[in-house]
């Protein structure tokens, strides 16, 4: 969940604040990899790779003569086995119109500002029944609770955040939502999410308030841990998902005769931590996504979401920086992921874009870093990007939602500055409901505004499964700085017994080998 804050600022202004950001961003990749500082320069990634099999060959041949098209193009990017969406938030990865549908279905109201109320519907207010049958009202809500059609004049930060309070009551059956954005994975030919929700947040919200702050923080746990406080809400969260889980089957009719292709993706929550927060709120929530991810295997880290540039977001971030690294310690076994450097010139202070995904990557414990916009402001950005490099801590990119929130694209945005120097990079899609995108379109982006080739699109997509949280050995060999995939010994031939005794013991591993019989017949069939 994200809550707005107002910026006051139109996009033409954010355009001239971005100009700075996007010319060092452009002229850093030009110069590369001679400007930075020879340590950096050392970790700059070879020559783009090229294909390995005659069937690659083709694909690759194909995309070249047909991709800039439309059509047989469209089906090429949807059709791409495209693995996993490591950078989804629930409630903002839903299609609009069915949000619209679940309100009408639960006799909410629409207000005056076309918020999602309540009923009974009162003066000012109109049934959301209404936008299932008066097409401009429901054009209204659409614009109201989505990105389509953009009005100008308006900050592209601030209706995007804005969004989720005004849909934020029709979210209510989180089973069903989790149908509807694994249904679009399926049809999008990914067979894993990794996505955002916050469970218990109001009973969180009250054992927070009743411990208080306390700026010792293992004195703070263990307050929180008293009497059993933190497990019970563990055992909350564990019997939410239950209920939750149980809607979802039967939305999506798994294990009938007909089940839903959504049934077919393997899915695991992120906790999201809502930092824009008391700091007391902040550390019950890490502790117990970490806590939980360390008890039940549905969820896996903990990310801080909320903008970043929110006033409690940026007071506190070093604060938050040193309870991850405390928590952390804790529960070595839970992973953190986190929304770090989501800010551009103009958005913040200057001294605010230093440093937020330094002490992500170098206090917050993080293993992966979300959106890293800002990179080039950051002090000794080069030590920093050799570090990601050789920890191989990974990028993932939502590109349209960052052209839309921070109007940073093309050779503004810092997407080919990781890649040059060995930073993991995967594509993601953030918010694709509130976008109104898709993972395809973010391939399709990548690849047109980055000239990206089919081996490189493949590899992509082969790094979205690599550096999932996702328990088991990889299928693929570990590189300290990757030059591409190569297979390991045991599954050099993936139908090989030995193959077959890893992929049993690896939930990574037999998901990476369904992603490569899935290449096998997409190359198969753009092999003419």
């Amino acid at each position: 969940m994200h809550h707005v804050i107002s910026l006051q600022r139109t996009p033409s202004r954010a355009r001239r604040l971005l100009m700075t950001a996007g010319l060092a961003a452009a002229a850093l990749v030009s110069s590369l990899p001679a400007g930075p500082p020879a340590r950096a320069a050392a970790t700059a990634a070879p020559a783009p790779p090229r294909p390995t099999t005659a069937a690659e060959t083709r694909t690759a041949a194909w995309l070249d003569a047909h991709g800039e098209g439309e059509g047989a193009a469209d089906r090429f990017f949807r059709d791409l086995p495209k693995g996993g969406d490591l950078h989804n938030h629930l409630s903002g990865a839903v299609r609009t119109e069915y949000l619209v549908q679940l309100a009408a279905d639960d006799g909410l109201c629409i207000d005056a500002t076309l918020t999602a109320v309540a009923p009974p519907c009162g003066p000012g207010t109109r049934p959301a029944a209404d936008a299932l049958t008066d097409a401009g009202f429901r054009q209204s809500v659409i614009r109201a609770w989505s990105m389509q059609d953009f009005p100008e004049g308006e900050s592209g930060h601030d209706h995007f955040f804005a969004t989720f309070g005004k849909f934020g009551a029709a979210t209510a059956h989180t089973g069903k939502l989790l149908a509807d954005v694994t249904g679009t994975a399926a049809v999008q030919n990914q067979s894993y999410l990794e996505t955002m929700v916050t469970p218990v947040a109001a009973a969180t919200r009250e054992l927070a308030t009743d411990v208080g702050w306390d700026p010792d923080l293992a004195a703070l746990h263990r307050e929180l841990l008293a009497g059993g406080r933190l497990d019970r809400l563990v055992t909350a969260a564990e019997q939410e998902s239950d209920t939750d889980d149980a809607e979802f089957r039967e939305t999506a009719h798994c294990g009938s005769s007909r089940p839903a292709p959504g049934c077919r993706v393997t899915v695991r929550r992120i906790f999201q931590v809502l930092r824009d927060n008391a700091p007391e709120y902040v550390f019950t929530q890490i502790a117990l996504g970490l806590r939980l991810a360390e008890h039940d295997q549905r969820f896996l880290a903990v990310n801080l979401v909320q903008p970043e540039d929110a006033e409690i977001s940026l007071r506190d971030y070093r604060l938050h920086m040193r309870m991850l690294n405390y928590l952390h310690t804790v529960y070595p076994r839970a992973h953190i992921t986190l929304h770090a450097g989501e800010l551009v010139p103009g958005l913040v202070k200057p001294e605010d874009l230093t440093f937020h995904i330094n002490d992500a990557v170098r206090t917050g414990r993080a293993e992966r870093i979300g959106h890293g916009v800002d990179l080039v402001h950051e002090d000794n950005w080069p030590r920093l990007v050799h570090d990601m490099a050789r920890r191989q801590i990974a990028v993932e990119v939502p590109l349209t939602s960052n052209a839309q929130i921070l109007q940073v694209e093309g050779k503004e945005h810092p997407f080919p500055v990781y890649r040059a120097y060995g930073v993991p990079v995967v594509l993601a899609t953030d918010d694709p409901g509130v976008s109104r995108t898709d993972i395809s379109h973010e391939y399709r982006r990548a690849a047109r505004t980055y000239g990206l080739g089919y081996p490189e699109l493949k590899d992509l997509a082969r790094a979205s499964l690599e550096y999932a949280f996702l328990p088991g050995r990889s299928l693929w060999r570990p590189d300290p700085v990757r030059k591409g995939f190569r297979l390991v010994d045991e599954c050099r031939s993936l139908e090989s017994t030995r193959c077959a005794r890893l992929l049993a013991d690896s939930p990574k591993a037999r998901l990476e080998a369904r992603q490569e019989r899935s290449f096998r017949a997409f190359e198969a069939r753009h092999a003419d």
